[in-house]
This record gives structure tokens, sequence and C-alpha cells, in this order.
């Protein structure tokens, strides 16, 4: 199949071909879970991680985009990507990351967070509630939504981080 040999391109092509090759796996794996497990299954989730602080601008949108897809709706690929240290990078790029990578960066956290206490307790303890209420206010309007849904995700059953996302001033901005 076509899988192994653009996860190999992930990690020796050059940065045109990196920026394609995440694109093309996250159009592989939108909304198709066989794919998504295939993708996962062929190594491709560290170096996407890796192409998270490594790679250009656009690669790091890429790489944040096929992350958001794996991880939807797909409970063993969103262990497997926190496990994997997704996470600090992808908290990162909320606060330094052009507005297409915001916008995928928090859906991919919101992603990871879907019914998944552990993972919301580490993007907490990332330090991703501040930016992503900062964001409520000084993003585009995708990135905001983006921003409001992680946030929901984040709160979702968990006391925690309820009062953290409430003392940290997202409430108003959401009214």
């Amino acid at each position: 199949g076509a899988i192994p040999p653009l996860v190999e391109l992930l990690t020796c092509g050059t940065d045109v071909a990196k920026e394609n090759t995440a694109g093309t796996l996250r159009n592989l794996a939108f909304e198709i879970y066989d794919n998504c497990m295939t993708i996962a299954n062929a190594g491709a989730i560290p170096p996407l991680i890796q192409l998270l602080t490594s790679g250009t601008a656009v690669v790091k949108v890429m790489a944040a985009a096929t992350l958001r897809e794996l991880a939807y709706d797909n409970y063993d690929n969103q262990v497997t990507i926190a496990k994997a240290g997704a996470i600090p990078p992808l908290v990162e790029l909320l606060t330094c990351g052009t507005d297409v990578a915001k916008e995928n960066t928090a859906g991919t956290l919101r992603n990871l967070a879907f019914e998944i206490y552990d993972n919301c307790m580490t993007i907490a303890n990332a330090g991703a509630i501040p930016p992503l209420i900062q964001l409520l206010t000084s993003g585009t309007a995708v990135v905001k939504v983006m921003a409001a849904a992680t946030l929901r995700e984040l709160a979702y059953d968990n006391y925690d981080n309820q009062v953290t996302i409430a003392k940290a001033g997202a409430i108003p901005p959401l009214v």
C-alpha cells in the first residue's frame, strides 16, 4: 500500500514533500477509521509530532491537521498520540503558530480531550487553558469556535478543569 512509503517521506523528504505527505495522510484519515488505524500502525504518529516543532509553518499546520484527523473519534489514536508526546508542542502552537495552525491545533486538542479524562488533565497541565481563553477574544472566527469547543471538552465531567477554566477568566468571553 501507499501508506508506509508516505510515512517514510515524513522523516526523509524535503519540506515540500513533508507538507504534501502530511496533507495526503490527513485526507486519507478523514472520517475513515480503518485508514486512521493503518496510518497510526505504520508509524506516522512520532514523525508527525516531530514536525510540530521542526517543520516549516505550513508543515506544522499539516502535521497538526493530520493528528487532528487521526484522533477524531478514535480512542486508540487519542491515547497513542497523547502518550507519544504531542500535547506540549500542540500547546506551544496555540501561542506561536499561524491562525490556521491555531485552528488545527485547537481542533487536535479537542479531539484528544474527547471523553478521555487523562488527556484532559495532561492538556490542562501542559498550560493549554490560558492560550485557549486568549483565542476566544483574539483569534479568527474559526479559531474562536475551536478554542470554545476545546474548552468544552476539557471541562466536560471534570471538576478540576471546570474550576481552572472559570478562574482563568473563560466565562466572560464565552457569554
